[in-house]
């Protein structure tokens, strides 16, 4: 099989890498991929919304099937494209048709469809720059702290915790009528603060049934101890120990369940993976946030412990057949740390040379934010690379990957030495 995976990140590297594996492929290209994802594809020079050029890619490379990483491309409508046109409608996409994605393309949307479908989640309102002045009277409503989202995408950072109600009016002026995140806050949900710990769960369905991939607890703040501004996420552990039996079969029946029925019921036909951000209040798990593909970067810690044929799995759900599959995974504890760019998540330099990666032993590295300049990796983002290691418990895999991150350097690299303190 011929597959073409869109995306540059850290997931993508760690998908590409599990794709790679299997026996099914024939050639795998990443468009556009990184400096590390070269080793198990061959990168396309392709803009994942440049959805002309993927076509000319996809015709020209006989390929036979496309799987989006990223958001953007899904919301923007990739698979509808493909749908839509006689030279591409045979071959099948991974991840949803743009109407299904605006559960992660639009927080007002995905929290109606949750009220809708009597799936928990917390109490909302939805404002604009023409109810601003309702938006502040239910602000001044509620009791601290605050929670407000901007209702597009704004790559995992559209969401702030105000603790003072003076906090909470000021952001929210500043995202609707100052435009903070651009067109992504033109709308903004305002929901009440759950109180809890946070996880997330994954499942894969080709629309009719499901298959629930490992668990994952992911740390969005900069700064140790959970402190700081949020990122796009600086690591990931799998399995999260509060994530028990009974709390995994509530989230199955209460959210999973409930919403895959609901896509149904609503006509959305959905195809690829969905991303459960939950909060677990007392035992009971709430919907924080869906997404429309797998995070990042709870993939690099998700994905080492599917033991499955991963081409298999794609296989399955293009053909509408993953009730004859069931998964199989790794019983070991998987950790990610990220390793980031000075600066990051405000302004950072990029174009730093990285070394010591050929030092790395026992630990996968998983390319973020990469590129090959004049023959040489340098860094090209603010998320740079990740590391990730197996371990028989939590301990033994963040030991193995706190050492083999210290062995990775380029000029202002910092990462959080934290990652699980709170498990």
């Amino acid at each position: 099989m011929r597959i073409l995976l869109l995306g540059s990140g850290g997931r993508e590297h760690a998908l590409a890498w599990k794709i790679a594996q299997s026996p099914l492929l024939e050639k795998l290209f990443i468009a556009p991929g990184n400096a590390g994802t070269s080793h198990w594809g061959e990168n396309a020079p392709l803009a994942v919304n440049d959805f002309a050029a993927i076509r000319l890619f996809v015709l020209n490379n006989h390929i036979n099937m496309l799987v989006v990483g990223p958001e953007d491309p899904l919301v923007k409508g990739i698979h509808d494209f493909f749908r839509a046109d006689a030279d591409l409608q045979g071959i099948p996409v991974i991840g949803p048709l743009a109407a299904a994605a605006q559960l992660e393309g639009s927080k007002d949307f995905a929290k109606q469809f949750m009220v809708r479908h009597g799936i928990p989640t917390a109490a909302y309102k939805t404002f604009d720059a023409a109810s601003l002045a309702q938006g502040l009277v239910f602000i001044r409503s509620l009791k601290p702290p605050y929670v407000l989202k901007a209702d597009g995408l704004a790559a995992g950072k559209g969401v702030v915790i105000c603790n003072s109600e003076e906090e909470a009016l000021q952001e929210f002026t500043s995202m609707v009528r100052d435009s903070k995140f651009g067109k992504a806050s033109d709308r903004v949900v305002i929901e009440e603060f759950l109180h809890g710990i946070e996880c997330s769960s994954f499942v894969i369905t080709d629309g009719i049934s499901f298959l629930v991939l490992p668990e994952a607890k992911d740390y969005k703040k900069i700064g140790e101890g959970d402190t700081g501004p949020n990122t796009g996420g600086m690591g990931s552990v799998s399995p999260v120990p509060f994530a028990d039996k009974t709390f995994l079969q509530k989230v199955e029946e209460q959210i999973i369940k409930p919403t895959v029925e609901g896509l149904k019921k609503d006509g959305l036909e959905y195809i690829g993976f969905i991303f459960f951000g939950l909060m677990n209040v007392k035992g009971d798990p709430y919907v924080i946030e869906y997404n429309c593909r797998l995070g990042d970067p709870e993939t690099e810690s998700v994905i080492p412990r599917i033991n499955n044929d991963f081409v298999a799995l794609l296989s399955a759900v293009a053909q509408r057949k993953l009730s004859e599959h069931s998964i199989q995974i790794d019983p070991r504890v998987c950790t990610t740390v990220m390793l980031v760019s000075k600066g990051y998540p405000d302004a950072y330099e990029k174009g730093k040379p990285i070394s010591g990666e050929a030092n790395v032993k026992g630990s996968l590295v998983f390319h973020a934010g990469t590129s090959v300049k004049q023959g040489e990796i340098i860094t090209n983002g603010g998320r740079v690379i990740a590391v990730t290691s197996l371990g028989n418990n939590m301990q033994e895999a963040l030991d193995l990957t706190y050492s083999n991150a210290e062995k990775i350097e380029f000029e202002g690299r910092y990462f959080r030495r934290d990652i699980g303190f709170d498990l």
